[in-house]
């Protein structure tokens, strides 16, 4: 199990909808590990759940066909390579300095303003496709502008859900199968307790002075299990969690997010670079174990509670409407964080906003694949790093 999705971490460039695609071909086609009809099934309840939809897919795949060790195997195998190089990322990108250390920087920077709005963008499209989604979501963007915290987010989404069960109940799903999985209903149960006491903890004591390390878990725990809709929701959570103390500078937020396009795996392991990269301890590798354990915990914890009951639980009407106005907060949190910090943070100067732009149609119109949109953002960026130090 480790070896398999090893060589699918080394190699899965392109996303979480990607990253589904490669698992059917390798697990469904190749190697007949489970039927369409199962991985239909497992990949409609990890997009129903918070957490990282196609590290769910895998972690499931592994569990239902080698038990809990298989599940921690596939997500290891997954994960591991992307975190890797993330974390090298956080310790190359410290020791440089000068214009085109800065350069490096700003045009990763300027990646991100195009991959969080091609993201939304794309949500927006899949999420919204009627008039009341989409005011939820231009609801939720007004409530994250007006209040400003990290409070405001949970209140968004809150409101998603409540608007979404008096708003959006039509549409009702098929009924699904129940998924044959190694998990009792007991095991479910105490899944949910857990996860259910860790995000009280992790909101109740956010703001409350804590030793370094239980604040640094909190704040990754709190952001993954925010996080519907899609991987880039989770920049809005973690910005907030990291920037606003004081942990991480913006810019090299930002950075880390930029460079975190350009790996193979889950988006996720964006938390491995910021682990390793804060001002606070533990950082290095140590902060980068932390913030992996922190941030896909509470997915996975959701997942285990949720397999043994996903028939059901599919098929109850309000379940559904509830989901269906969360994803459409989650557009409006999204679109707040492409406006501040990601593009105010970001775009200084036209020059700025042409390298965006380019980089956005790169990305949505061409097709082009993520890594490129890196490399040329990069050296864009250290281009008139260069530029502006020759000719100030």
């Amino acid at each position: 199990m480790l070896w398999a999705f090893l060589k699918l971490g080394l190699r899965s460039f392109g996303g979480p909808i990607a990253h589904i695609g490669y698992f059917r071909q390798e697990f469904v086609v190749r190697r007949r590990w489970l039927e369409d009809s199962a991985f239909s099934d497992l990949v409609a309840l990890c997009q129903f759940l918070p957490g990282p939809a196609s590290s769910q897919v895998g972690f499931s795949i592994g569990l239902m066909r080698a038990g809990y060790g298989g599940g921690l195997a596939a997500w290891i195998g997954f994960t591991v390579p992307s975190a890797a190089a993330l974390v090298l990322f956080a310790d190359g990108v410290s020791a440089m300095r000068g214009p085109t250390g800065n350069g490096l920087s700003h045009g990763l920077a300027l990646v991100a303003v195009a991959i969080v709005a091609q993201a939304v963008w794309g949500m927006a499209r899949t999420l919204c496709p009627d008039a009341r989604r989409a005011a939820i979501a231009c609801a939720s963007f007004l409530i994250i502008l007006i209040g400003h915290s990290s409070f405001s987010q949970i209140a968004a989404i809150l409101f998603g859900g409540i608007a979404g069960l008096w708003l959006c109940r039509a549409g009702a799903l098929a009924p699904a199968a129940m998924l044959a999985v190694p998990v009792s209903r007991s095991a479910a149960l105490a899944s949910l307790a857990l996860f259910s006491a860790l995000a009280a903890a992790a909101i109740l004591l956010q703001g409350v002075p804590l030793p370094s390390g239980v604040a640094l878990f909190n704040a990754f725990y709190r952001s993954g299990a925010l996080v519907f809709g899609g991987g880039h929701v989770v920049l809005p959570l973690l910005r907030d969690a990291f920037v606003t103390p004081g942990w991480i500078s913006d810019a090299a937020f930002l950075a880390g997010y930029g460079a975190a396009q350009a790996v193979p795996g889950p988006l996720f392991s964006f938390a491995a670079y910021l682990g390793a990269a804060v001002d606070i301890r533990p950082h290095g590798l140590a902060g980068a174990a932390l913030g992996l354990i922190g941030i896909f915990l509470p997915g996975m914890l959701i997942l285990i509670a949720a397999l043994p009951f996903w028939g059901t639980l599919r098929a109850r009407t309000d379940a559904q409407a509830l989901m269906r106005g969360i994803n459409a907060s989650v557009v409006g949190l999204l679109a707040a964080a492409l406006y501040d910090p990601v593009w105010s943070r970001s775009v200084m100067t036209p020059a700025d906003a042409a390298v965006a732009l380019l980089n956005f149609a790169l990305l949505t119109f061409w097709r082009a694949p993520p890594l490129l949109v890196v490399v040329l953002g990069a050296l864009a960026g250290i281009g008139l790093s260069l530029t502006r130090a020759t000719f100030p």
